[in-house]
């Protein structure tokens, strides 16, 4: 026999109204979980990228700048994150950030399989999600490129010279431009496909005369076998803490490991 089934679930969360007007919330960045009206909770929010700058001529031409807490100007550069500027002033700032991801998930469930021949039964449960945003914290520490932290591999990559095409910017101590800043940069489709567990058992044939021994099975079972999933951290299945402005941070958390189990049933 085979029997086969899925779950879908949906959920949406609204803000319909704040005594105090909408604010921002750092959570491993700068201001950056959004609490407004018309948003669901948690909703992530930074600046907005289109890519590094190949020349200096490039940045040039758009002449976009910052000012730092002294009120000092700099102008982006070749090998500089290229931000989008919202309101058309050229000053990359607080003014320029928008709604860039959301945790919640468009649709979750499940998917389960149980198929018995004879004494044998395999059973699989598939878990599942769709359309969630993650904010990939230990990726923006790890290719910053500008601290003396172990780096990725992907940072060998960054730009080193006058018209090289990359979306890696090029190293700058203290990270004086900000190219690290909370962005798109660091936001990654979370959506995942995961074997949560496999399991197969044998029922041992039990002897008709027997006044004790109502059963016996003999089981193997593994989980967390594989996943599919875009992400480019360690596990796309986390969560930063409870709360709801937790939600879909990846801080570095150790991803759910693989397990096989082994068992023997016995029905007295």
């Amino acid at each position: 026999t085979i029997e086969m089934g899925a779950t879908v679930g949906h959920y949406k969360n609204e803000i319909k109204s704040l005594p105090d007007g909408d604010y921002t919330t750092s959570i491993y960045g700068d201001n950056n979980i959004l609490t407004a009206v018309g948003h669901a909770a948690g909703v992530f929010y930074g600046y907005q990228t289109k890519g590094v700058y190949s020349t200096t001529a490039d940045a040039d031409a758009e002449g976009l700048y910052m000012k730092n807490s002294a009120g000092q100007v700099s102008f982006f550069e070749g090998g500089d994150v290229r931000f989008v500027d919202q309101n058309g002033d050229k000053e990359i700032n607080a003014q320029d950030k928008v709604v860039i991801g959301d945790p919640n998930p468009d649709i979750y469930g499940n998917i389960f399989a149980n198929i018995t021949y004879k004494r044998l039964t395999l059973s699989a449960n598939f878990t599942y999600s769709l359309g969630n945003d993650i904010y990939n914290y230990q990726r923006s520490i790890i290719n910053s490129g500008s601290n003396f932290y172990n780096q990725q591999v992907a940072e060998t990559t960054h730009w080193r010279y006058e018209g090289q095409e990359t979306d890696m910017p090029r190293l700058n101590y203290g990270d004086p431009m900000g190219n690290n800043r909370f962005s798109d940069r660091w936001i990654e489709d979370g959506s995942y496909l995961k074997l949560k567990n496999i399991n197969l058992s044998y029922k041992v044939p039990v002897p008709a005369s027997s006044s004790w021994l109502q059963g016996l099975t003999i089981w193997a079972e593994a989980q967390n076998l594989f996943t599919i999933s875009r992400y480019k951290g360690s596990d796309p299945e986390f969560s930063a803490a409870n709360g709801v402005l937790y939600q879909g941070i990846d801080t570095g958390n150790i991803a759910l490991s693989r397990a096989l189990l082994f068992g023997v049933r016995i029905n007295l």
